[in-house]
């Protein structure tokens, strides 16, 4: 039954929003602030609810096309596990469930939650995906919107620099993400009749695609000091892994993507949860060195 759960909600990826909203939370809250770990509790769940409704609904928008994929089929609606009107009211209520925490804490965090839930199972899913090559581009906005959610929480204004940053690394980063599963996964996706960029465009041009949105999100990852305080701990990790970064890029991109793609999907992975964290780790390191 966990697992069931676990695979309707797709848990690795609400995993991935409950810690990019965490340190959005983090980079927000403010020195003068008390904090309170009801609203802190509340941001957590929030977020997880959020994420599990939208992923579940989205499972129960593309049960049609998850069974024609090999990729796909055993996920719980099209492999039978569970039925679609039981996923979609679990969906549902999961998703109010986590608008209601957020909007409890913060009216900027509802909104932006609910913005989120619009375009991922709305434009994104229903439409964008299904017709153009390029979906994974408009589909970042949502799924970079949980550090958002995050910095919302504890401060409204998103709209400045430290929030800005945090939504840039989050949504580059998913371009070259997804694109490399959807090289590695090419045949499913056209077997689910998905035009994604490998599918609709070739393998040319969604490597160059993936070389240009790779050197975007280091870019700004490197520009991080125009954004956010940072000292020390910026140097010690994001030169090392923007080195690494380029260097699997190099590699996965001479192969035609046909070696080292995983490599270079997980050093993604690991170098987006380090961005974001560095200017948390940079503005709360005096809890644990003792410094004012």
């Amino acid at each position: 039954m966990l697992k069931l759960f676990a695979d309707l909600t797709k848990f690795g990826i609400v995993v991935f929003s409950v810690l990019a909203g965490l340190a959005g939370y983090a980079t927000g809250f403010q020195n003068e602030d008390s904090f309170d770990w009801k609203i802190f509790l509340k941001v957590i769940l929030g977020i997880y609810f959020l994420s599990s409704g939208c992923l579940a609904l989205n499972q129960v928008q593309d049960a049609k096309l998850d069974a024609k994929m090999p990729r796909t089929i055993l996920r719980p609606i099209p492999s039978g596990k569970i039925k679609p009107a039981a996923a979609a009211i679990l969906a549902v209520l999961f998703t109010l469930v986590g608008l209601q925490l957020l909007f409890e804490v913060q009216v900027v965090a509802g909104l932006v939650g609910l913005l989120s839930v619009f375009l991922y199972n709305g434009p994104y899913t229903l439409y964008l995906k299904r017709k153009w090559a390029y979906a994974a581009v408009p589909g970042a906005i949502p799924g970079a919107l949980p550090v958002t959610i995050g910095y919302a929480a504890a401060n409204p204004d998103i709209f400045n620099s430290e929030s800005i940053y945090l939504f840039l690394i989050m949504f580059l980063w998913q371009m070259p993400h997804f694109w490399v599963l959807a090289i590695r996964y090419k045949d499913d996706y056209a077997a689910g009749g998905i035009p994604t960029l490998p599918v609709a465009k070739g393998l040319d041009i969604t490597l160059y695609q993936i070389v240009m949105y790779t050197f975007a999100y280091v870019g700004v990852a490197l520009a991080a000091p125009l954004f956010v305080h940072v000292n020390w701990l910026y140097i010690l990790l994001t030169l090392p892994l923007v080195f690494k970064i380029i260097q699997e890029l190099v590699r996965y991109y001479k192969s035609k993507g046909e070696q080292r793609w995983l490599a270079f999907f997980m050093w993604l992975n690991v170098s987006m949860l380090i961005f974001i964290l560095i200017p948390v780790i940079d503005k709360w390191n005096f809890l644990f060195l003792g410094r004012g």
